[in-house]
């Protein structure tokens, strides 16, 4: 099979493809000739050790593909079955083995393109906008990076469940294609203070929540957005990690809360991930939930996805084919 290696931490050159023997699917597990690969920040964290993994390692943890064999106890799944997933490591492969409980199905109409490029960020979105802060109409929220692959589908979400739906983002042209996705506003951050537009917008009262995957360079004035007893919710850093805080900043703003959650504990069984998956990957096979995938690249270009996803001036999803 192919993948791609990492010796040891570093810049995009340190992505090597690597010739090795397909993996046997051990106990409970499947194995998966991949069709599509999804490429997210998180697996930039992990390449510069960031976020630090036992090396060598493949990277990538987002996929879609077709079952080939099955270990002993994997009852979940079967060969042939078209299958996605978002978690275990190891997806910058041609092939990979997989816990079968966390594999989901791919609906019948849906292209493994799109299965692979919906999981990560739809169901960050999908557990954001229903759980972490259950909007509703008569809700305000604020979404950076409105127009990014995620941000895209978090309006639309967002749009959806009634809330009134501002985005932030980078330039004129973004600030359009947040719009289209379903913001009700979207505030220009290089031309405009976003916590002085986001007072203006809510007649002085700050929005009920904030969701902010930026993190260092906005999450001081994500709080100062927030109206009384509002929550920031922390997601992502792709512009760094937020400093020590001291928590009377979260009284001084009246009560504020504030959370870092992530995806692997809003799919801890496997109802839960089944159910989320489901909702996302059915809204879209249906048209209720558009996607943006932005480009696709040969798995051996997975140097230049990273170098263009880092760059932030992509406005879709990037995948990559082996």
């Amino acid at each position: 099979m192919k993948a791609i290696r990492i010796e040891s931490p570093g810049g995009p050159e340190v992505m090597k493809l690597v010739e090795a023997p397909a993996p046997q699917p051990g106990a409970g597990q499947a194995l998966v000739r991949i069709e599509a690969i999804g490429v997210n920040f998180i697996d930039i964290y992990q390449r510069m050790g960031v976020y630090k993994l036992p090396l060598p390692f493949t990277q990538g943890q987002e996929g879609a593909g077709v079952v080939e064999a099955v270990g002993p106890g994997a009852t979940e799944v079967k060969t042939g079955d078209r299958v996605a997933w978002a978690g275990p490591i190891g997806s910058y492969a041609s092939h990979q083995a997989i816990p079968a409980a966390r594999l989901v199905p791919v609906p019948s109409r849906l292209d493994s393109k799109s299965a692979a490029a919906a999981m990560l960020q739809g169901m960050t979105a999908h557990y954001l906008v229903t759980d972490t802060f259950p909007l509703r109409p008569g809700h305000a929220c604020l979404i950076h990076a409105a127009a990014g692959g995620v941000g895209q589908l978090f309006c639309q979400l967002a749009r959806r469940a009634g809330a009134q739906v501002i985005g932030t983002a980078g330039g004129p042209e973004k600030v359009k294609l947040a719009k289209e996705a379903g913001a009700h506003e979207c505030i220009d951050y290089r031309s405009q203070d976003f916590e002085a537009e986001v007072k203006r917008l809510t007649g002085g009262a700050g929005v009920h929540v904030v969701y902010d995957s930026v993190g260092k360079d906005t999450w001081e004035k994500s709080l100062k957005s927030l109206r009384p007893r509002g929550m920031l919710v922390l997601f992502g850093q792709s512009s760094g990690p937020i400093p020590p805080i001291d928590a009377q900043l979260l009284s001084g703003g009246g009560s504020l809360y504030l959370t870092r959650p992530t995806l692997q504990t809003y799919v801890l069984t496997r109802d839960e991930l089944v159910t989320r998956a489901g909702a996302v990957l059915g809204a879209i096979e249906r048209g209720d939930l558009k996607l943006r995938i932005e480009k696709s690249f040969p798995l051996e270009n997975a140097k230049e996805a990273h170098e263009l996803l880092a760059s932030r001036k992509t406005t879709g999803k990037l995948l990559l084919v082996p």
